[in-house]
């Protein structure tokens, strides 16, 4: 199946927007909280140690891409991963940084051979 210019580039977009909410590495933090389980901003801020606006301003870029989203309860917010999936993608890159590691190590230690 063969996709027009403008769809391939308005996926590549879609898929840039979304990478975007993995470069920063609070948010990063934030999704793999979320993973462990649904937290309020207050109960991120204490697990981060960031203030409530630093806290929330990240929370909103997430909750814009889609990849959390959030429930009333009481007079909190729950905040929760949308999208499991979204871990799994960021342990294949952790994966793909490890290997580039090693490999920078491997180097280093033939250097020094």
């Amino acid at each position: 199946m063969t996709f027009s210019a403008s769809l391939t580039q308005e996926v590549s977009m879609m898929e840039s927007e979304l990478c975007s909410a993995f470069s920063d590495p609070t948010r990063i933090l934030i999704l793999y909280k979320l993973d462990e389980q649904p937290c309020t901003v207050t109960e991120l801020m204490a697990h981060l140690n960031l203030s409530q606006p630093m806290v929330s301003r990240h929370l909103k870029v997430l909750r814009d891409r889609g990849l959390v989203a959030a429930e009333r309860q009481g007079i909190n917010m729950l905040y929760h991963l949308v999208d499991r999936r979204l871990i799994d993608a960021l342990d294949i890159l952790r994966g793909v940084l490890r290997d580039r590691i090693l490999h920078r190590a491997n180097l280093i230690t033939e250097i020094q051979a």
